[in-house]
């Protein structure tokens, strides 16, 4: 049950951050967003200042951090604010969430039943390959569960 809960939020989300995607099309201008609206709206860095209730030298610290990464959240809402802007933050899966599950869990079943298999080989009790595939599937539907894909590196 929970996992059909799980499966629907995760379809959910996909569909909301759709939207987002290419994410490329929000690529941070080489001197960050804040920097680049102030200069758009030809707003002093004093001004801006004056406006977040910092020093113009603070404003450049500010925009520094931007660029390198290392701005705080709450700091990057301020000057957005002071910019007459809303900050609009999210984490945008790579791929499909769903995709994303599949492929841990495959990838853990698949490392697993070729640990039992070479072990089984060395013992002269091999199996056959054609059916591989079905016991992955099963080894997933049988002995994972969500939670248990994010325990191991």
């Amino acid at each position: 049950m929970k996992s059909d809960i799980r499966k629907r939020a995760r379809t959910r989300l996909d569909e909301r951050l759709q939207a987002l995607q290419p994410t490329d099309r929000f690529r941070a201008p080489p001197k960050g967003w804040i920097r680049a609206l102030r200069d758009a709206l030809g707003m002093t860095g004093a001004q801006l200042g004056a406006r977040i209730g910092v020093r113009p030298q603070t404003v450049e610290s500010i925009e520094k951090s931007e660029a390198a990464e290392t701005i705080q959240l709450n700091t990057l809402r301020r000057a957005a604010e002071a910019l007459d802007c809303t900050l609009v933050y999210a984490l945008v899966p790579n791929s499909a969430l769903e995709a994303v599950v599949e492929a841990r869990a495959r990838k853990i079943a698949t490392r697993e039943l070729q640990r039992v298999a070479h072990t089984m080989r060395l013992e002269a009790q091999g199996t056959d390959n054609a059916d591989f595939e079905s016991r992955v599937q099963a080894y997933i539907r049988d002995r994972l569960s969500e939670r248990d894909l994010w325990n191991e590196v």
